[in-house]
């Protein structure tokens, strides 16, 4: 397949047009959240990782019943409604920072609102793409709507940084709110390639038991999602919590951490444009073996070297999180029945991410106990035990992909 045949696809120009629109935002919005509470009279660590873990809690209470709903009603239109009303709710903490008085209340109303919102979001995004591109093109696919998405939040964090530094984080904070509006109405005009669910008289509990009986079904996904929610523990405390505090505390604040968020959004493009081509007969097994890439950003968050080295190393991390994305993606669409995607997806999204919460919030506690040295340190050594671990799973290591585009690879 070439990337012609797949954006020759009718729908799929207008699909991506609505991820670029919202990951524009995606690219502004932690960055301004961060410093904007940082820069708050009480503002501190503590609070951000306290609000973004508010945030991943929501979101993880309604994955499960998100993947349900997505099944039931249509996937597409579960996909729209939760972007449009993740803006409207965002658009409460941007009142507040106009007003220059932002109460810790109004930033847990629009984080949690936000976060059950992105709880619905997950597992109907995943099967977008299935109800417009054919199985052929989806690797392709998915890898030209990561490669748009992560062009998008390189500008983004761009301008975004920009903003920041010269008017503060409101105006940022308002673009990230209205673009998820915008992109939600684009992709509910593409609300009728998903329609709702014939009836099966079945509850949400057993709907959810069979999600979840077809999710630990295949051995190879239930030990790749485990370990990979703890890299992503010490990646989100690193940095979400410990990164800005270490760019106010050794470089120039948020221009230079739009710097660093930019150059990892650069890696997520190389990664995108790497797998629109590259085919692996073992992902997981290859995946697996290039996450140290993430140990290696943890290292150079841990002490103060020059900023081009900080950033190098999250453009390596991007290249990886983006292959994940892209070849993750394919492997488990591929392998999970259609008529259970978006509840089996449900359970890969609360698995990845069931404990962020708690390397957001052990961040600052620890960089406070610790030191952010050791913090980096100890997240460093975490993330390459569990590497270690998930890579002498046989299940992962032998991980292959029945395709005829990897006989060759």
């Amino acid at each position: 397949m070439t990337v012609r045949s797949t954006l020759g696809h009718r729908y799929i120009k207008r699909f991506y047009l609505a991820r670029f629109i919202s990951n524009l935002g995606n690219g502004m919005g932690p960055i301004a959240l961060a410093f904007g509470i940082l820069h708050l009279p009480r503002g501190s660590a503590k609070e951000l990782g306290f609000v973004l873990g508010a945030m991943t809690v929501s979101m993880l209470c309604m994955l499960p019943f998100g993947g349900v709903i997505s099944d039931k009603y249509g996937r597409i239109k579960v996909c729209a409604y939760s972007d449009i009303v993740g803006g409207l709710v965002l658009f409460v903490q941007v009142f507040y920072f106009h007003l220059g008085h932002v109460p810790l209340a109004a930033l847990l109303f629009s984080n949690i609102g936000f976060g059950l919102m992105w709880g619905l979001f997950w597992p109907s995004i995943g099967g977008v793409l299935p109800a417009i591109l054919p199985e052929e093109n989806f690797q392709e696919g998915i890898a030209i709507n990561q490669f748009v998405g992560n062009f998008a939040i390189i500008f983004g964090a761009a301008v975004g940084g920009y903003l920041i530094n010269a008017f503060g984080s409101t105006i940022a904070l308002f673009l990230d709110a209205i673009t998820f509006v915008f992109s939600g109405l684009l992709v509910f005009s593409l609300k009728e390639l998903t329609p709702p669910r014939a009836p099966t008289g079945t509850s949400i509990r057993e709907d959810m038991r069979e999600g979840w009986r077809v999710f630990i079904s295949f051995p190879w996904i239930v030990i790749t999602v485990a370990g990979f929610s703890f890299l992503v523990m010490v990646w989100s405390g690193a940095q979400d919590v410990l990164g800005p505090v270490i760019s106010l505390a050794h470089f120039h604040g948020a221009k230079s951490w739009a710097f660093v968020i930019t150059f990892e959004s650069a890696g997520y493009v190389v990664g995108s444009l790497l797998a629109i081509r590259v085919r692996i007969k073992y992902p997981m097994r290859f995946l697996t073996g290039i996450s140290v890439t993430l140990t290696l950003y943890l290292l150079l968050l841990s002490k103060p070297v020059p900023l081009f080295f900080v950033a190098a190393g999250a453009f390596l991390w991007g290249v990886t999180m983006d292959l994940w994305g892209a070849l993750w993606g394919t492997a488990f669409q591929r392998t999970i029945p259609r008529e259970a995607l978006s509840r089996a997806s449900a359970f890969d999204g609360l698995g990845t991410l069931l404990l962020r919460p708690v390397g957001l919030a052990i961040a600052a506690p620890l960089a406070a106990v610790l030191g952010i040295p050791h913090t980096m340190w100890i997240f460093a050594a975490i993330s390459l035990v569990v590497i270690a671990a998930m890579f002498a799973s046989p299940a992962v290591r032998q991980m292959k992909l029945t395709d005829p585009f990897t006989e060759n690879s």
